[in-house]
């Protein structure tokens, strides 16, 4: 899975068993107890007025939240210089934008950004006075020409929620920090795993950890992961707007993490025979999966990233909304809903061309984004062929 060894000889791979954990710490015990905590007793008044103490109040931390915040500092790999824990994902997009804006910013997010960030920056942050400009995400590092004096950041995603366009990540980050503007990224469909935003210029990078950290489709948490220059705002804007994980959530995220490498590849290995096998399909018009050699972006994604998680989209050639509705009504190990990264395949409809601003969203028929979990292929392969009857009926 990895192109590269870590300083000290260990692997991404290896990192996910021995991170965040000390057995001589925890009196032997392989796994870090849970901590349900708020208060923190301090052994006299002097240490409380001075606050001394590795742990001051249960919101602010516990062994629990540092062990996985440990595991994912080590996970990011160099330059990252801490991590935040937070409740979900779309929490941990919003305060890592509230950390690096204020009134009167600029800020760029692409085109294809996943809607509910979209609907902050449109409603949240337009009320309190930063304004945002939407980007094609082909653009590269023709950004340059949307920066102006205020721009203080820009939010990418790789490949694009639902569309799967990917973006130049190097070269938009170079564009931005000539200009003194930082990089945040959603990273939540690779994974530090599979890229390693750090080494590729993000400032700071998120994770909806509900999907493939977590991996059971049972806990809701995100992660925010910054550099140096980021984490001082970082931590500040955590603290005071009072965001924590329960431990019990922060238990079963470390707990996922420990096979998360053996997961990806599953998923990975799985989505791709099924996009290959869609390919195939004469009711297909496309497959938007990066890493197949047909996708526009195949060769940046094979430039940057060293793998590919279990999510794409596929085209359809123009049929009737009721013979879409047909195909997924008749799958039975698919489920229909929202989020991903569990152990179960998911369908969903879409259609971006309401609420893009920047591009044109044209893919010629209709859409449908697709999961791949950890069934067998062979399986899954039958309950599609079983949809696209149903379609046909």
């Amino acid at each position: 899975m990895s192109k590269s060894h870590e300083p000290d000889g260990l692997k991404p791979e290896t990192r996910l068993v021995t991170a965040g954990r000390s057995a001589a710490e925890f009196h032997g015990f392989v796994n870090p107890p849970v901590y349900h905590a708020s208060t923190v007793l301090y052994p006299n008044a002097a240490d409380l007025v001075a606050h001394r103490s590795r742990y001051q109040y249960g919101r602010r931390g516990t062994p629990t939240s540092e062990a996985l915040e440990n595991a994912l500092r080590e996970i990011e790999g160099p330059g990252c210089a801490g991590v935040s824990l937070l409740p979900s994902g779309a929490a941990a997009v919003s305060t890592a934008l509230l950390s690096v804006l204020s009134a009167g910013d600029h800020l760029l997010i692409t085109d294809s950004v996943y809607r509910p960030t979209r609907n902050f920056a449109d409603t949240i942050l337009k009320r309190y006075g930063v304004e945002t400009t939407y980007y094609d995400p082909l653009i590269g590092d023709g950004i340059a020409s949307l920066f102006r004096p205020n721009t203080r950041a820009v939010f990418v995603e790789a490949p694009g929620s639902q569309s799967f366009e990917m973006q130049d990540i190097p070269a938009i980050a170079r564009a931005a920090h000539d200009r003194g503007a930082l990089v945040l990224m959603d990273n939540t469909w690779a994974t530090p795993l599979f890229f390693r935003a750090f080494e590729h210029g993000v400032d700071l990078s998120i994770q909806a950890g509900t999907k493939y950290i977590g991996g059971h489709s049972d806990i809701m948490f995100g992660t925010i992961s910054a550099n140096e220059k980021a984490l001082p705002k970082l931590k500040d804007t955590v603290t005071t707007f009072g965001l924590c994980v329960g431990p019990d959530d922060i238990y079963l995220a470390l707990r996922g993490l420990r096979t998360l490498s053996v997961r990806l590849e599953r998923h990975q290995k799985s989505a791709l025979e099924i996009a290959q096998w869609f390919e195939q399909r004469p009711e297909v018009l496309r497959v938007l999966h990066p890493a197949l050699p047909s996708h526009p972006g195949h060769a940046i994604w094979k430039r940057d990233f060293t793998g590919a998680s279990g999510l794409f989209s596929i085209v359809l050639k123009p049929t009737a909304e009721k013979a879409v509705h047909a195909f997924c009504d008749a799958l039975s190990l698919f489920g229909m809903g929202f989020s991903w990264g569990g152990y179960e395949s998911l369908v969903i409809l879409f259609d971006c061309a309401g609420y893009r601003t920047a591009t044109k969203w044209a893919p010629g028929g209709p859409c449908l984004r697709f999961h791949i979990g950890l069934e067998d292929t062979g399986d899954l392969i039958a309950d599609l062929e079983r949809g696209f009857a149903a379609m046909k009926a």
